[in-house]
């Protein structure tokens, strides 16, 4: 098989008469000047594999994704330590810039070998049934305790639901709290490209726009556990806490939660908590008028790339006339954008005024005559008294409600019976926050 490559800057070794010495599989199709020259070649369909010796310092996470996504795999070549691990982390296969031809041709066989594994990565499909989020989310009326994770091995969960405020936000800043409160180490991040309200519903002035900032470290290598530590905004409460990755200040800021960035930030937070909560946007459109450049940020790529990563998706609709087949649409847009995305169906703001005099009934024969090929698991009551004293005091419910209704039906879809059941002083508590800059 065939690999052609191109080439940018020179090593101690000329590259391209080296490489074409070993009549091997790789042969050098173009020599680049800079560059851009080369990402273009690249994104020509020219080459297979591309090897960088001067200019490295320019590759992002964003950059690699991108090339990846049309079947390039890079190698750089650096003899920095500290750079050679930059590039590393950001998925560049790294060699020597005194290696020698063979080794080289070696290394570029290889990182075209595992390509595949370079480019967008895809879940494990799950099975659909309802559960705890802090073990296997097994089903919520199971009598045994959830395992308890270690650090390092954690969980994603998504919040997502279609357009028109279904209730997305108050679903993940409260399954965030309850999962807290149950003593789980939690990070909450705030990836709705639109907007975003995580920082105004728990009270925090916060300018500073936490999740971007962990996106550029990333997309640049330089994000590790500790950094991303210090830029998340911690929450406390007596006896809990849990760290917040704050959304976009402006939605034009979009740009900025890459795809690649946004995996390896999901991926570092998943070492440093147990669960991490998702605030999806709704929108899950491709952009497939931008499809004909790979090299073009995609607009919805911070939802899409939450759904995909995630163990569990809740799909949260509002439980009226309006938000019931807006939910349905969302769900088979959702299943043609991400297939294995399983989404269990949550139904919010659940009132006898906008469903009927029995609403679970109602609304449940309803759901059924549209057919969307998902059963609705969890229906959350309407509480608006609730929801605007733990807005207005910048609270989650366990704190500004904890014997509401909408309260405990949460609690109830996230965590175990047993702490259902048990009383603590946590739920009485008033939150204490500091945003660490």
């Amino acid at each position: 098989m065939s690999i052609p490559v191109v080439t940018v800057g020179q090593s101690r070794e000329d590259l391209v008469g080296g490489l074409e010495r070993l009549h091997g599989p790789v042969t050098v199709v173009r020599r680049c000047g800079e560059l851009a020259e080369l990402l273009g070649a690249c994104q020509s369909g020219l080459a297979r594999a591309a090897v960088i010796a001067e200019g490295a310092g320019e590759l992002t996470a964003s950059l690699v994704d991108r090339l990846a996504a049309v079947g390039v795999s890079i190698v750089a070549l650096s003899d920095d330590p500290g750079e050679a691990g930059r590039l590393r982390s950001i998925g560049v296969v790294t060699a020597s810039l005194e290696v020698d031809s063979a080794t080289l041709a070696s290394k570029i066989s290889d990182a075209v070998g595992q390509l595949p594994g370079q480019g967008r990565r895809r879940a494990e499909p799950r099975d659909s049934g309802y559960a705890d989020t802090a073990a296997e989310l097994r089903p919520a009326d199971a009598p045994e305790e959830p395992e308890h994770l270690p650090a390092g091995a954690g969980r994603i969960v998504a919040v997502w639901g279609p357009t028109g405020a279904p209730g997305r936000t108050l679903v993940a800043v409260n399954i965030a709290a309850e999962l807290a409160a149950e003593g789980k180490s939690v990070v909450l991040l705030d990836a709705d490209s639109y907007g975003a309200s995580v920082a105004a519903s728990l009270g925090l002035l916060d300018e500073s726009a936490g999740l971007a900032q962990a996106c550029r470290l990333a997309d640049q290598g330089l994000l590790d556990a500790e950094s991303l530590k210090r830029i998340a905004a911690p929450v406390f409460a007596k006896g809990t806490s849990l760290r917040v990755l704050t959304g976009i200040t402006r939605s034009d800021r979009w740009t900025e939660l890459r795809a690649a960035a946004l995996s390896s930030v999901l991926e570092l937070a998943k070492e440093i908590a147990e669960i991490v909560v998702v605030d999806a946007g709704f929108c899950l459109e491709a952009d497939e008028e931008l499809s004909f450049d790979t090299m073009a940020p995609r607009r919805n790529a911070a939802t899409l790339r939450s759904i995909e990563l995630a163990d569990t998706v809740f799909s949260v609709g509002a439980a009226d006339a309006i938000g019931v087949p807006r939910l349905v649409r969302g769900l088979a847009e959702l299943e043609r954008a991400v297939p294995h995305a399983a989404p269990r169906v949550v139904l919010n703001k659940v009132r006898a005024a906008s469903a009927g005099r029995s609403p679970e009934r109602e609304l449940r024969e309803a759901w059924e005559r549209y057919g969307p090929g998902h059963s609705i698991e969890v229906f959350l009551p309407s509480d608006p008294g609730a929801c605007d004293s733990a807005l207005l005091s910048g609270a989650v419910l366990f704190e500004a409600a904890p014997e509401s209704a909408l309260r405990l039906a949460i609690a109830k879809m996230v965590c175990a019976p047993v702490q259902q059941n048990r009383k603590s002083s946590v739920i009485y508590s008033r939150a204490r926050r500091s945003l660490k800059r």
